[in-house]
């Protein structure tokens, strides 16, 4: 129902083949910028704010460019860029130009591509936050090309480590202090180097020299240990170094794939099976705290960085950002929704005949298939005890064939009902002038409901801060007139900030803390606030082994069950004729679909990072100081 802004999107490729070969086997120069495309493309769903790409030429002579860049704000980022680098390769000619020429001289054809896509998590944007970030130096071992998917909770701390070094940031921002540090000890890199070959050799060898052996691993492991956050960071030098690091928790995924011609890193194994033809179990994933590295020669090797943390790979990742089409993720959303079937016959208070059943579009598809064959399995296992009763010989006979075909045609009733019709407009609205467009955004199928009779359950793979499902989809499905509606959540209530990527950050947009504050208002237990509250602030100076999340405490009164009644109280329009119950996925039965991970945070509060817990603090300190700004 409501889109979440989300973690971004990462593309690398590494040609490992002269030019001239990709040229021969596949017609055409082209071949990585081409790929490059695709695994944007298809990973559009990740980022719709802005994208970029990057380009590093191995073989340009100096006075030419050997790094190139496109960056694009907006949904139509990548059609935006591609179609500049498109222009500017036929305006090229590369069919007119010898190889050798097309190796110095194309612009955008070179042997390392990079792509990003970007959705933001802080709230900034603008060109100066869109990805890949670039810093120039005259000698290209010394050029850092960056991107990556991430948000470290520790900015500050990075912040001042690089002020107090005398470097001068030209913004606030997780990507320009990564960018600062890597530049540094990539620059450090090159004095080392220079240093134990200035005697044996002179320029320019030495130069060449230099850029033959920069020790990626050891610049790496002299910066991300200060990292608090979840990420993926992507680097390329500008002589032809190019690396991909993951957060030693696995908070952030991503995955690899190596044959003789390329080296591919993405944020999504089917995207790069799917784009080089290969079978998902050829891409590999990225083990936490290791980096993939391609040197300047095309050897490529998997390094250990930081020593691997607790599992905490993504939950929310698997149930709603991940394309389906990956086999795990389809198979653990169909649990998700199969997992509900218990919850869901006790809402509709076992009433399979007189209820509909129905998905919002689309992400939620899966684990609504899920909760379909979950609750056939449970009908069919009823005809049958029916069946067997009837055929009972100790019983006079009841078996008709009207009864039994009244038995056999039962059948659990599916509907579309739900129809995203366009996408308004409304931000050129206010208030309740807003309210009512974005009750049009869906629409309806009308004679799927008997009015005031059936039942009407939708499942949603989520329900966080409700505004869509209070100001569009409940009006929306009330026209229906059903006697009773419910809305079924295939994760868990989204209880606490997610600060390692996800745009869910200020504790007031959570429906569920809304809820669990007005039931301390309503049970007298406003003390509960201010106690919280005091301890968060206490929290702020202590070291990180002594942070807890203070924040558990105001959920702890109350079990799932009555914050769920209370989200529906909350939620339902005023005057709004159908009763509304809202379900939402138990914590186990998320880990029981989706075991291999584990990370919950944004449901259980419990964070994989000290950054993490400092900043749930410093969120419910900001709320109850009615501070909106999320430092």
């Amino acid at each position: 129902m409501e889109q979440l802004k989300h973690e971004c999107g990462i593309a690398l490729i590494r040609l490992l083949k002269p030019l001239s070969y990709y040229r021969e086997k596949y017609g055409t120069y082209s071949y990585g910028i081409n790929k490059l495309y695709l695994l944007m493309e298809k990973q559009h769903n990740r980022g719709q704010e802005g994208a970029g790409l990057g380009v590093v030429k191995l073989h340009a002579t100096p006075g030419d460019e050997y790094v190139y860049r496109e960056r694009a704000l907006g949904s139509g980022a990548i059609t935006e860029i591609f179609d500049r680098v498109r222009q500017q390769v036929t305006a090229y000619n590369l069919s007119a130009h010898p190889i050798h020429e097309v190796e110095r001289e194309a612009p955008f054809i070179g042997e390392l591509y990079m792509g990003h896509l970007r959705y933001s998590t802080t709230g900034r944007s603008g060109m100066n936050y869109i990805h890949p970030f670039l810093r120039r130096n005259n000698w290209r071992s010394r050029n850092l090309m960056l991107c990556g998917n991430f948000n470290m909770t520790n900015v500050e701390t990075l912040y001042d480590a690089i002020v107090s070094r005398g470097q001068h940031p030209r913004l606030y921002s997780d990507t320009i202090m990564l960018l600062e540090q890597l530049g540094y000890a990539l620059d450090k890199e090159n004095h080392r180097l220079y240093r134990s070959m200035r005697d044996s050799l002179t320029e320019p060898a030495l130069s060449r020299a230099i850029e033959y052996n920069i020790d990626i691993e050891r610049v790496l492991k002299s910066t991300a240990p200060g990292w608090d956050g979840g990420y993926v960071i992507c680097g390329t030098t500008g002589s032809g170094d190019m690396f991909a690091l993951r957060d030693r928790h696995g908070i952030r995924p991503a995955f690899y794939y190596q044959d003789d011609e390329v080296v591919v890193v993405a944020s999504e194994r089917p995207v790069i099976a799917t784009v080089f033809n290969v079978t998902p179990d050829a891409v590999t994933e990225l083990d936490p705290g290791k980096a993939v590295i391609i040197n300047k020669r095309g050897e490529t090797s998997v390094k250990t960085i930081l020593l691997p943390g607790n599992n905490s790979r993504c939950s929310f990742e698997r149930v709603y950002f991940s394309r389906g089409s990956d086999a795990d993720i389809y198979r653990e959303r169909k649990q998700l929704g199969m997992n509900l079937v218990p919850d869901v016959l006790k809402a509709i208070d076992d009433d399979i005949d007189n209820t509909v059943f129905s998905f919002i579009p689309n992400t939620a598809e899966v684990a609504f298939m899920g909760l379909h064959e979950g609750l056939e399995a449970v009908l069919e296992e009823r005809k049958m005890q029916e069946i067997q009763e009837l055929c009972n010989p100790d019983k006079p006979s009841k078996l008709l064939p009207s009864r039994l075909r009244e038995i056999m045609q039962s059948h659990v009733r599916v509907e579309k009902v739900v129809i995203k019709d366009i996408k308004l407009r409304t931000f050129i609205a206010e208030g309740e002038s807003r309210n009512d467009l974005a009750a049009h955004v869906y629409d309806i199928t009308y004679g799927t409901i008997r009015q005031g009779v059936d039942t009407l359950a939708v499942i949603d793979d989520s329900i966080v801060r409700g505004t869509t499902l209070r100001q569009s989809i409940l009006a929306m499905l009330g026209r229906l007139k059903p006697r009773h509606v419910v809305v079924i959540s295939s994760s868990p209530q989204v209880r606490y900030p997610d600060c390692y990527g996800i745009d869910m950050s200020r504790m007031a947009e959570f429906v569920a803390f809304r809820a669990a504050v007005a039931l301390l208002q309503e049970t007298g237990r406003e003390d509960v606030l201010t106690h919280t509250y005091n301890r968060c602030v206490a929290m702020r100076d202590l070291p990180d082994d002594r942070l807890e999340n203070c924040v558990k405490a105001i959920y702890e009164p109350f079990t799932e069950e009555e914050i769920s009644r209370k989200i529906a109280q909350l939620l339902t329009p005023e005057g709004y004729e159908p009763r509304v119950t809202i379900i939402y996925q138990s914590l186990q039965g998320l880990h029981k679909a989706i075991p291999g991970c584990p990370g919950d945070w944004y449901f259980s509060g419990d964070y994989p990072t000290p950054g993490g817990i400092r900043l749930v603090n410093q969120a419910f300190i900001n709320y109850y100081e009615g501070n909106a700004d999320r430092r």
